[in-house]
C-alpha cells in the first residue's frame, strides 16, 4: 500500500486557509507526517521481502511426477485444462524458469529434501542407492523433514511411487509415511505405482489430525504419480484428451484439487506455505527420448514451481530469477523463520522473487548417470539460467532457450564466449560417481564373491558413447516391450538381442531377455542373463530379486537366498518374502515365521506378505490362523483404490491347502479352482487339484486338469509339475510316457533330464 493512500483522510479534513495556514505550513506539516509514518512502516515492516510469515506457519509440499512445465496452462499450454492448478497459480508466486537437479524420480526428491546436489547426498539413480540417515541424524546432511521435526513440526509424509519407500531412508524425521506399495515381479520400477487418490485417502486422517492440533505446525510432504508412465487416466480424462499424457495431467489435477479443499475446509490452506513441483519433466519424443532420465534437454528438466505464501502473499506473482529444486527446502526454512544449515547454499526462492537482478548471472545445475549405470553410455551434465542451456557430454550443446525454446538450433559454434564460460564453470561441479552400495559389508562381500561387485566398480575404462547417437536403441527396446505386453516371447527375445547386439552393456535389456526367457521356460539362459545384468549394475537389488526367484523355481535355495539378501535394505518386504518360502521349503518352519513376520513387519496394506506367513501357518499346522490371515490379506486388498489381481497370487492357493487338511473337499476345490481362473500360470494350483481329485475317488478327473495344465502353460516347468504330480499318485506309466513326450518337445530342457535321471 503506498504512502500517499494513508494521507488522503487528513487532507480531507480540511484545507489549510481554514486552518489559518499557508501553503508553506502545510506543506511542511505534511513533510513531517510522511516522515513519521514511512519511519513508522519501516518499523512494523516483515522481515524477508516484507513478507509476513507468522512462526509455526505449516508447510505443504506437494510434488507431481513427471509434470514437465511447459503442458501447463500457467506456462502457456492450452491443450489441457487444470482449473485446481490455475486456482492455486493465482493465489501463488510462480517461478517461470525452475530446474531440476537430475531427471530421477529418488535422487530428484533427495536433492528436494536435502537443499544439496547428488554429489553430496549420494543418490544417484533410482536403484542401488540409499541415503545416508546416519549423516542426517548426526547433523551431518541437511533433510528438511528431520529438521522441522526438531523444531516442533508434526511430520507427514505420503507418496505414490515404490522408488519413494521410506527403507531408502527417506522418512527419517517423519513422524507418518505412508508408502505401502507393493513390489511385483518384471514390472519395472516405473509400473509399481498407486493413484494419487489413494495416496490421498490413506494420509488424510493424519493430515485432518496435524492441521487440527493447535499445539504443533505441520509440514505435509505429498507425492503423486501421474503423469508418469504408463499413461492410463481415468475418465472422463482419458475420452477428453488424444494426448495421454494430458489426460493424466488433468487427473493430477483433480487430485490437488481434493486435497487443497481438504486443507480449506481444516482452516489450514489460508494461513500455509504451500509449494507446489514437479521433480522432472518427461521427453514425449522431442528429443528422441520418449520418457525421462536419459537426455537433459528443457523438456526434462524445466519443472513448474508455485509458492503460496500465508494469506496469498505475492499472489499472482512471476520470478524471473532462475532458480533450482535444491532452493525449496532452505527457502522452507528461511520463510518459517529456522536457520538456514552451513551446507546449503545460497540459492533461496526469497531472493528470486525480486527478479532476475537479485540473482543476475546464477545457473542450475543438472546431470543424469541414467545412461552410463542403465545403459552403458556416457552421463550428462548441464547448466541453464534465464536464457542459456549448456549440455556437456561427449558432443557438448549449447542452446538459447529465449529465442529456440524447443532447442533445435546447436549454438555451441557460434557462441563461443558464452560456451567457454559455462564450459569453465562447469569445472567446479563434482561429477564422481561412487558405484551402488545399498548393501551391508557381509552381503556385498557375497556379491564380490560372485563376480557382481568389484573395487573399481564405478570408473569406466575409456570414451563411452554419447545417450543422443544412440537414443534410437529406446525405439528396439520398445519394440521388445509390445512383444512382451503381447505374450509374444520369442519375438520379444530376438528383439532384445538385437538391441544387445550394438548396445551390450544395457542393463535394463538384459534383465528383459531374461524375464522373456524365463517365460520360454529357457530357465538357464534366462538365469545367465540375469546374472550378466547383476555384473553390470553392480549388483542392482531390483535385479536381485528376479534372480532369486528364479533360483527358488529351479531349486537352488542357497543360491536363491544369497540374491534375496542383496535385496534387503531396498526392496525388504519381497526380501523377507522370499527367505520366508526358501526356509519353507527347507523346513525350517522358525525361521519361515520369523522372516514372513519381517516381511510385513511395517505397518502397511501390503498383501504378499500376509498371504507368505499364511502359507507359513498352515505348514505349521495352525490352520484356524492360516484362514484369519488370509482374511486379512483380502481385507487388505479390499481397501485398494487400484485393485491388482496379481497381489492375490498363491492366496487361493493356500487356502484351497488348508481347506483340504481340514477336510473340506468341496470348498478347497472351489478355491484351488479360483486360483487357477486368476493365475492360469501357477501350476501348483493343477497339481493340488489333481491330489484332491485323487484324495476323493474321482480319479477320472486327473487326466483333464493335468491336461489343461500344459495346454495353458506349454513350457518345461508345466510338464515337469505334471510328472512329478502322477509320481505322487502312483502312476510310474503314466509318468514316465508323459516324460518321454515333454523330452521330444523340449530337448534342452535341463530340469526334463534331471527328471529322467532321477527316474
Amino acid at each position: 500500500m503506498k504512502e500517499e493512500r494513508f494521507l488522503s483522510p487528513l487532507s480531507r479534513r480540511g484545507s489549510g486557509r481554514e486552518m489559518g495556514e499557508g501553503p508553506g505550513v502545510r506543506a511542511l506539516f505534511g513533510g513531517v507526517l510522511f516522515l513519521l509514518l514511512s519511519l513508522l512502516l519501516a518499523a512494523c515492516a516483515p522481515k524477508n521481502g516484507e513478507l509476513d510469515i507468522p512462526k509455526g506457519t505449516p508447510v505443504v509440499l506437494i510434488s507431481i511426477d513427471t509434470l514437465r512445465a511447459d503442458h501447463l496452462p500457467m506456462y502457456g499450454y492450452k491443450a489441457v485444462d487444470t482449473p485446481a492448478l490455475d486456482s492455486l497459480r493465482r493465489d501463488s508466486i510462480l517461478y517461470a524458469n525452475a530446474f531440476t537437479a537430475t531427471p530421477l524420480t529418488f535422487p530428484s526428491h533427495t536433492s528436494l529434501l536435502t537443499g544439496v546436489l547428488p554429489a553430496v547426498h549420494g543418490v544417484r539413480d533410482n536403484v542401488g542407492y540409499v541415503l545416508d540417515v546416519g549423516k542426517i541424524t548426526r547433523g551431518e546432511l541437511p533433510f528438511l523433514p528431520w529438521l522441522l521435526k526438531q523444531r516442533g513440526y508434526a511430520t507427514g509424509g505420503a507418496v505414490s511411487a515404490y522408488v519413494l519407500l521410506g527403507k531408502n531412508g527417506l522418512k527419517t524425521g517423519f513422524d507418518f509415511y505412508e508408502d505401502a506399495i507393493e513390489f511385483r515381479q518384471n514390472r519395472g520400477l516405473g509400473g509399481l505405482q498407486r493413484p494419487g487418490g489413494e495416496t490421498l485417502r490413506l494420509s488424510a486422517a493424519w493430515l485432518r489430525k496435524a492441521a487440527g492440533s493447535s499445539g504443533k505446525p505441520f509440514f505435509f510432504f505429498f507425492h503423486i504419480y501421474e503423469p508418469h508412465t504408463p499413461y492410463q487416466p481415468p475418465e472422463p480424462f482419458a475420452s477428453r484428451y488424444k494426448l495421454p499424457y494430458d489426460g493424466e495431467i488433468a487427473a493430477a489435477d483433480q487430485i490437488v484439487g481434493k486435497l487443497i479443499a481438504e486443507l480449506k475446509s481444516l482452516g489450514a490452506y489460508d494461513r500455509s506455505l504451500v509449494v507446489l513441483l514437479s521433480d522432472h519433466g518427461e521427453g514425449l519424443g522431442d528429443h528422441g527420448e520418449d520418457e525421462h532420465g536419459v537426455l537433459l534437454y528443457r523438456e526434462a528438466i524445466h519443472v513448474p514451481l508455485l509458492l503460496k505464501l500465508p494469506r496469498s502473499q505475492r499472489a499472482g506473482a512471476t520470478a524471473q530469477a532462475p532458480v533450482g529444486l535444491t532452493d525449496v527446502a532452505p527457502s522452507i526454512l528461511e520463510l518459517v523463520g529456522l536457520p538456514r544449515p552451513k551446507l546449503l547454499g545460497v540459492g533461496s526462492l526469497v531472493a528470486a522473487l525480486d527478479g532476475a537482478v537479485a540473482q543476475p548471472t546464477r545457473r542450475i545445475y543438472s546431470e543424469t548417470f541414467y545412461p552410463r549405470l542403465h545403459f552403458g553410455w556416457s552421463d550428462l551434465a548441464s547448466l541453464a539460467d534465464a536464457r542459456w542451456h549448456y549440455i556437456e557430454g561427449p558432443s557438448s550443446e549449447l542452446y538459447d532457450m529465449g529465442s529456440d525454446p524447443a532447442e533445435t538450433r546447436n549454438l555451441l559454434a557460434a557462441e563461443r564466449r558464452v560456451y567457454a564460460d559455462l564450459r569453465k564453470e562447469m569445472q567446479g561441479y563434482d561429477r564422481r560417481l561412487a558405484a551402488p552400495t545399498a548393501v551391508d559389508e557381509e552381503t556385498r562381500k557375497a556379491m564380490m564373491s560372485l563376480g557382481y561387485v568389484a573395487s573399481g566398480a564405478g570408473a569406466t575404462s575409456g570414451p563411452l558413447p554419447d545417450p543422443r547417437s544412440r537414443i534410437g536403441a529406446l525405439a528396439d527396446l520398445k519394440v521388445g516391450f509390445e512383444h512382451t505386453s503381447r505374450h509374444e516371447y520369442k519375438e520379444a527375445v530376438e528383439a532384445y538381442r538385437r538391441v544387445l547386439a550394438t548396445n551390450p552393456q544395457m542393463v535394463d535389456a538384459w534383465e528383459f531377455l531374461a524375464a522373456a526367457l524365463q517365460k520360454l521356460g529357457q530357465k538357464d539362459d534366462a538365469l545367465e542373463a540375469y546374472r550378466t545384468a547383476l555384473r553390470i549394475s553392480h549388483g542392482s537389488p531390483h535385479i536381485a530379486v528376479e534372480a532369486a526367484s528364479l533360483y527358488f523355481d529351479m531349486g537352488q535355495l542357497d543360491e536363491a537366498a544369497t540374491h534375496a539378501r542383496m535385496a534387503l535394505t531396498t526392496n525388504a518386504s519381497f526380501a523377507h518374502g522370499l527367505l520366508a518360502q526358501i526356509a519353507l521349503a527347507k523346513g525350517k518352519l522358525d525361521d519361515a515365521e520369523k522372516e514372513a513376520r519381517l516381511a510385513m513387519e511395517e505397518k502397511s496394506l501390503r498383501v504378499g506378505p500376509l498371504v507368505t506367513l499364511a502359507d507359513v501357518q498352515h505348514a505349521r499346522g495352525d490352520y484356524n490362523g492360516a484362514l484369519a490371515t488370509l482374511r486379512q490379506a483380502e481385507q487388505a486388498y479390499d481397501q485398494r483404490e487400484a485393485k491388482d489381481p496379481d497381489l492375490l497370487r498363491g492366496l487361493n492357493l493356500v487356502r484351497g491347502k488348508t481347506q483340504a487338511d481340514l477336510g473340506d473337499a468341496a470348498g478347497a476345490e472351489a478355491s484351488f479352482r479360483k486360483e487357477i481362473e486368476l493365475f492360469p500360470d501357477n501350476v501348483r494350483s493343477y497339481s493340488s487339484l489333481a491330489i484332491l481329485y485323487a484324495l476323493t475317488g474321482r480319479g477320472a478327473e486327473i487326466p483333464p486338469i493335468l491336461q489343461r495344465m500344459v495346454e495353458a502353460n506349454p513350457s518345461p516347468v508345466a510338464y515337469v509339475e505334471a510328472v512329478k504330480t502322477l509320481r505322487l499318485l502312483k502312476d510310474p506309466a503314466g509318468a514316465t510316457a508323459l516324460l518321454r513326450f515333454a523330452i521330444g518337445r523340449y530337448p534342452q530342457s535341463r530340469e526334463l533330464k534331471e527328471l529322467a535321471r532321477r527316474g
